[in-house]
């Protein structure tokens, strides 16, 4: 239940909870969940502009830990993960075609939630929406699916991380792949350790470029006029953040620096996330497009995670 008061008050905690997301002493699982609870119990003040601060940090953050990186070894994480990265979203887009169809799930609604699960959330749907000309009605079904699930595999993914003993490098390549959103695969990346965070970086930006591909094929999929297609561009800057780092002798500030404060501001844009997500969007998004994305992300945690560990 919401509770009310004057708008002035409610900014303050709201500013407070935000401020309090960039000390030592918040993690990004509780980022999140402070989010949801202070959307879900009282509300947000800044509904209006949570959603483009979000962009804007998670783009920045993400360019700034590629100074912390070095190129050799993101080329060989990269062609790691490329053939798992192949599967995995070929693996998505089918079975999500099918089973829209079992379960009578608007096509356009379907194509969004597998596309989501399959690249990396948020940024896709809104990516493959433009092209195939979805009402607001159904970008925010699909959103709403994979925001939720977003949020359950942040809290869920380190612990069981954790429980079965995943190595460093074994969690950051699951992560990447089993995660919808950047921000969350980078939210229990960050839990769970350094190396982890820079190898599901590196995978999940390499695999958010198959936008572009996904797009071109969206056009002819649905046959119909297309709209604008949204590239995400920032991840050329991450590249280029990256070999700076690798080849360029930075200042000690940039190299160590940028990359903690890019740690800072991420679990910052975890608790926007969170204050962006409310029971009410949830419950709009209906029983089937959520079993449809639940059934999707079990599918792709479970065969990625034993393809990492016994091939």
């Amino acid at each position: 239940m919401k509770y009310r008061l004057p708008d002035k008050f409610t900014q303050i905690i709201f500013i407070v909870l935000a401020v309090l997301c960039l000390t030592p002493f918040i993690s990004s699982p509780i980022a999140l969940l402070l989010g949801f609870l202070m959307t879900n119990l009282l509300y947000n003040p800044f509904k209006a502009h949570t959603g483009k601060v979000v962009k804007w940090l998670l783009k920045i953050a993400v360019v700034g830990l590629g100074f912390g990186m070095d190129l050799n070894h993101t080329l060989a994480v990269g062609k790691e993960g490329l053939l798992l990265t192949v599967l995995s979203i070929s693996t998505t887009l089918i079975l999500g075609y099918f089973i829209g169809k079992a379960l009578h799930i608007n096509r356009a609604i379907s194509y969004l939630i597998s596309s989501g699960t399959a690249i990396c959330g948020g940024s896709a749907i809104a990516a493959v929406s433009a092209v195939v000309q979805a009402k607001e009605k159904q970008i925010s079904i699909a959103l709403g699916v994979v925001f939720f699930l977003n949020a359950v595999a942040l809290l869920v993914f380190p612990m069981l991380g954790h429980a079965l003993n995943l190595s460093q490098a074994d969690f950051g390549l699951w992560s990447a792949i089993a995660i919808h959103d950047t921000s969350s695969v980078v939210g229990a990346a960050l839990a769970y350790g350094e190396e982890a965070l820079d190898i599901a970086v590196t995978v999940k930006l390499a695999r958010a470029l198959w936008i572009i591909p996904l797009s071109i094929l969206t056009m002819f999929f649905f046959r119909g006029e297309t709209g604008k297609i949204k590239i995400p561009w920032f991840i050329l800057l991450f590249v280029g953040a990256v070999i700076l780092s690798s080849y360029v002798h930075l200042p000690d500030f940039i190299v160590t620096g940028i990359p903690f404060l890019s740690k800072k501001l991420l679990v910052l844009t975890l608790f926007l996330v969170g204050a962006g997500l409310s029971i009410q969007s949830i419950k709009e998004s209906g029983f089937q497009p959520i079993l449809l994305g639940l059934s999707l992300w079990i599918t792709i945690s479970v065969t990625s995670l034993a393809y990492i560990l016994y091939l």
